[in-house]
């Protein structure tokens, strides 16, 4: 005998509808913050030219990891100016960025909490596994319904697919602090925000800046694949390469993420390296 289907996939149209009927000033307020902070980096990136842009972003490199890095960084940004990609380049970064800086501002407080508490780690622990497990297309669906097309779901679905990485990494980073420190901290009179800011994640930042260079690595791939609803950047240009069998074209687009991707991957990694030098 056959059991009956669950009405699953209802229960899931039902609650959204449910959500988009009620909670609509949440999201239209969600909107109002992420898109001007996206257009605000974009302006940003693109306020001069894109030599004098990418000889900031290559000083950056340089004072945050090494000279390579920072020639890296240089010739990657110039050869993107060069092959006719810097607006969909500034427009991929804008949304990282913004993608990045909400996973770390929501992220790295649910971390500590984890850290602070057995009950809100267990809680998270299998919301995280379902974010990190569900494939990134299905992110896309929910988000469309909720902001509509453009850049907002695109960041939206970014920062649910990246902020994994950043909570696990903030709780695994305090958790691995030595009890001595801990101990010496209280035996001083340290009360318990002291001990978070001057012991606590001083000497978790490398654990957690390695969770932050993971969130920002996740999250420019998701920014490409969101470039299917609207998102726009170098995954447009991939995206239109893909339906016009435009072979060089989409090598060129991938080409130009793989340089973002290696840039922003540098920086980080070095911010960390610095942090655990200084600890």
């Amino acid at each position: 005998m056959k059991l009956p289907k669950l009405p699953l996939d209802k229960w899931v149209d039902h609650g959204v509808a449910w959500l988009q009927n009620h909670l609509k000033p949440l999201f239209q307020g969600v909107t109002a913050v992420v898109q001007p902070t996206v257009d605000f980096f974009q302006h940003l990136i693109q306020w001069g030219s894109p030599v004098i842009i990418a000889v900031l972003f290559s000083l950056i490199a340089f004072f945050a990891s090494n000279f390579r890095v920072a020639f890296f960084t240089l010739f990657g940004l110039l050869l993107i100016d060069n092959l006719g990609y810097w607006e969909e380049s500034a427009e991929t970064i804008s949304l990282v960025l913004t993608a990045a800086i909400i996973s770390v501002v929501v992220g790295v407080p649910l971390g500590i909490l984890a850290a602070r508490s057995k009950g809100v780690q267990n809680v998270l622990n299998p919301i995280l596994d379902f974010m990190q497990t569900m494939p990134a297309f299905v992110y896309l669906i929910p988000a469309v319904f909720f902001f509509t097309l453009g850049a907002v779901p695109g960041v939206i679905a970014s920062v649910v697919f990246a902020m994994p990485p950043t909570i696990r990494l903030t709780n695994l980073g305090i958790r691995q602090v030595a009890p001595d420190l801990i101990e010496a901290a209280e035996a001083f009179g340290s009360t318990s925000a002291q001990k978070l800011f001057k012991v606590q994640l001083p000497l978790a930042k490398p654990t957690i800046m390695a969770g932050v260079n993971q969130t920002i690595m996740l999250s420019l791939s998701m920014v490409v694949i969101a470039s299917m609803i609207g998102a726009g950047g170098l995954g447009a240009v991939v995206l239109q390469a893909i339906s016009r069998l435009e072979v060089g074209k989409g090598f060129e687009g991938g080409l130009s993420i793989v340089i973002i991707a290696i840039v922003l991957d540098r920086i980080t990694q070095g911010l960390g390296t610095t942090k655990q030098k200084a600890v």
